[in-house]
């Protein structure tokens, strides 16, 4: 399922606008995952909402495409892929909103995805990008770590461990765009890979882990339920996937750095968390670095005349 049928001429812009829907979601999510921790929900009910509710929707799709051979692509590359954006991701994810602030996972996760697509691109191109594109990388990675500093409260274990936790999701998160690109696949069928092998950890929790599910208030789970289960594990995977393939993994990873700036917007009204004044150099220093890598991008890609 594609969106750029609509014009051809379009495929671009529809693809930037999917990337920047998936970018507000996939910020949101901090918030939105350390506001249902927060109301008793534990790590584990998360990845069950996510997965329980996504795969479930999207295994008809995958049965259509061929549960043979996992969607088409093959099991070993299915399995792998799964990795980059299932359960076990979502799980550190999950855990890294547990044990540390939300501020941490917001710049920890999209920068080490940055970082991840950038050496990607390189390496397709044969080179290193231009000098104004890793000046912004620069800025935006700078601008990330003053995100993190300003959310430290505490130097505990804990805290490092979740940033542990956030770190490891973000690298396997990277390899996501670039596995599509890879293997040619398409953001639908990525989606529908990833949430109908994850479903193997449903029976895992209804086994082995203790629910809270039904021990928060209802309007709690059903907006969980909606938006993990639903936005998370199919719509931004999805525009993600349909980004990548009209963008390329390394056009893509202009578009992380987002992240932390739309996490911090978002715990104002979800989590009631102000940004304080590093947290706002860092933010400027993101779409500082994101104009320059932009930029760069574009002068490269210029045709000489």
């Amino acid at each position: 399922m594609h969106l750029s049928f609509l014009n051809p001429r379009w495929s671009p812009r529809i693809a930037i606008a999917a990337m920047l829907v998936s970018m507000l979601t996939a910020g949101a999510n901090f918030a939105v995952s350390r506001h249902g921790i927060q109301h008793g929900l534990s790590p584990w009910d998360l990845v069950f909402l996510r997965f329980a509710i996504g795969g479930t929707i999207l295994l008809p799709f995958f049965v259509q495409k061929g549960w043979r051979d996992c969607a088409g692509v093959g099991w070993g590359r299915g399995i792998v892929l799964a990795l980059t954006s299932g359960a076990l991701i979502t799980t550190l994810m999950s855990f890294g909103s547990w044990l540390a602030p939300a501020a941490h996972g917001a710049a920890l996760g999209p920068g080490t995805v940055t970082v991840v697509g950038v050496v990607y691109a390189a390496i397709l191109a044969g080179r290193l990008p231009p000098g104004l594109t890793i000046a912004g990388i620069g800025l935006a990675l700078a601008g990330l770590a003053a995100i993190a500093v300003a959310g430290s409260v505490t130097g505990s274990r804990s805290v490092m461990l979740g940033d542990l936790c956030y770190f490891a999701g973000g690298f396997l998160w990277g390899f996501y765009p670039v596995l599509l690109h890879r293997w040619r696949i398409d953001g639908m069928t990525g989606a529908a890979i990833c949430a109908v092998l994850s479903l193997v950890f449903v029976p895992i929790y209804l086994v082995l882990i203790e629910p809270r599910l039904f021990a928060v208030p209802v309007e709690v789970l059903v907006f969980q339920a909606l938006y993990q289960g639903i936005v998370n594990s199919i719509v931004v995977l999805w525009l993600w996937g349909h980004g990548v393939k009209v963008l390329g993994a390394g056009g893509t990873q202009l578009f992380p750095p987002m992240i932390p700036v739309v996490g911090t917007i978002f715990a104002i009204p979800i989590l009631g968390e102000w940004p304080g004044p590093i947290q706002v150099a860092g933010i400027a220093l993101i779409v500082a670095g994101l104009a320059a890598a932009a930029r760069g991008n574009y002068l490269r890609m210029k045709p000489k005349v």
